[in-house]
């Protein structure tokens, strides 16, 4: 496994990736300071928590098919894990979430109002290092952004009365998770030069491995005892927000699904009863119905890479596609 989660990655790959990475943190922590002490600290509150920095590694990986040494690789990959950070300021003030990434989450540390501010100084920062790579790389922003308010408003608003629950969902997790993850690998492309047609395919791949990291999570959210997906077994219960495993649930039409289903209906705020709900989620067939889900959505990504050249690149986008399915195994 790799330092960054992506199992069998090239030696010589990984060794420009690990030094890649490092001028991406030093760049993050940098173009994130204010001279506002206290919008400094808020700012950096997640940075310092660190995550998974998918995004900008996805860049990183997707500049190999052009020249990964250009000069707005480093600041694509930046931008777009500034852009993640503010949404997960700006969702953990309408999740109303305590925790974020293992820290106190900003809007119980600070309040709402100024939680959404640091995101909106966050986006304004990611714009900011976007405007020196030209009127694409800009316009890409804008319309994953719109693609991300979209799918929070979808999120919100609910399915229409006549719309599949679960097709509304990946339509919301689409344009939520996958939007950005797509973007990520198009700026990588885009930046660092390389042909067309190659940046489309990453920008599919994008979308698929988005939804999938995504569905991967419900999936972990039930099945795991621990914290692995970054927040507490049954979380999505306790607040009553519809997942893949829920959703398979609420579709069954077996008549011994009915308590269940009517629990699964709204937030569930008894302990005892959360911990009797995930006892009988990790038994149930919709669990199992989740995890072909998802690799389904996983071999559609594979799939989507077959166009790339043969190389180290392509072996880590391809071994990225297993990790998904890996972390629910």
């Amino acid at each position: 496994m790799s330092s960054f989660g992506i199992p069998n990655v090239a030696p010589a790959l990984e060794a420009v990736l690990v030094e890649q990475m490092a001028a991406v943190e030093s760049l993050l922590r940098s173009h994130t300071r204010s001279e506002y002490q206290f919008v400094d600290e808020t700012a950096h509150h997640l940075v310092a928590a660190g995550g998974k920095r998918l995004r900008p590694l996805l860049v990183l990986l997707t500049s190999q098919f052009g020249n990964p040494k250009a000069s707005g690789v480093i600041p694509a990959a930046v931008a777009c894990e500034i852009t993640h950070l503010a949404t997960l300021y700006h969702d953990d003030v309408m999740d109303e979430a305590p925790l974020r990434r293992g820290v106190e989450s900003a809007n119980i540390r600070w309040g709402n109002t100024i939680a959404i501010l640091t995101g909106d100084f966050l986006f304004a920062k990611s714009s900011d290092l976007l405007a020196d790579l030209g009127p694409a790389a800009v316009r890409l922003q804008a319309r994953t952004f719109e693609r991300l308010v979209i799918g929070q408003i979808m999120e919100t608003q609910g399915p229409n009365p006549d719309q599949d629950p679960l097709e509304h969902y990946l339509k919301v997790v689409a344009d939520k998770t996958g939007s950005l993850i797509a973007a990520s690998a198009r700026y990588g492309a885009m930046v660092s030069g390389a042909p067309a047609d190659i940046m489309e395919t990453v920008t599919v791949f994008g979308d698929k491995i988005g939804v999938a990291f995504q569905l991967a999570d419900d999936v972990i959210d039930i099945a795991s005892e621990s914290n692995q997906s970054g927040k507490t077994p049954g979380t999505d219960l306790r607040e009553g927000v519809p997942t893949l495993v829920t959703l398979n649930v609420m579709k069954s039409t077996d008549s011994t699904d009915r308590e269940l289903q009517q629990l699964l209906s709204a937030p569930i705020e008894d302990e005892d009863v959360v911990a009797q709900v995930l006892q009988q989620l990790r038994t149930h067939v919709a669990l199992d119905q989740s995890r072909e889900q998802l690799h389904q959505i996983a071999k559609e990504a594979r799939t989507a890479l077959g166009p790339l050249p043969v190389c180290d690149a392509t072996g880590a986008l391809m071994s990225l596609c297993d990790a998904v399915i890996d972390r629910t195994a």
